[in-house]
């Protein structure tokens, strides 16, 4: 199958639907009140300004989080430098009761 959306009408409410067939989701959904004379959903610079927004706010987040892993991964072998000199000193303690 080519064809990886398709467009129903919505035999309840007349809305109009694009579908995945892959996934089998409703990726839009145009009520009639938003369709134009040929059935096409109409684009307004609002629903655009919405998506935009959404978008930046996704992007914003997942900046951070890819922020702070990065320094997360960039203090880890001081991390591990530490652990490792506490195990060591660990370690020598009980070494040095042992010899007692």
């Amino acid at each position: 199958m080519d064809t990886k959306q398709i467009e129903v009408s919505c035999p309840c409410c007349e809305a109009q639907l694009l579908v995945d067939v892959r996934t089998q989701k409703v990726l839009r959904h145009a009520p009639p009140a938003q369709l134009d004379e040929t059935g096409k959903p109409i684009l307004d610079e609002g629903r655009w300004e919405s998506a935009v927004g959404r978008v930046s706010d996704r992007k914003g987040r997942s900046g951070d989080s890819f922020n702070e892993a990065l320094d997360r991964e960039q203090s880890r072998e001081k991390d591990l430098d530490d652990l490792f000199s506490k195990a060591k000193d660990k370690i020598q303690r009980r070494k040095d009761s042992d010899a007692f």
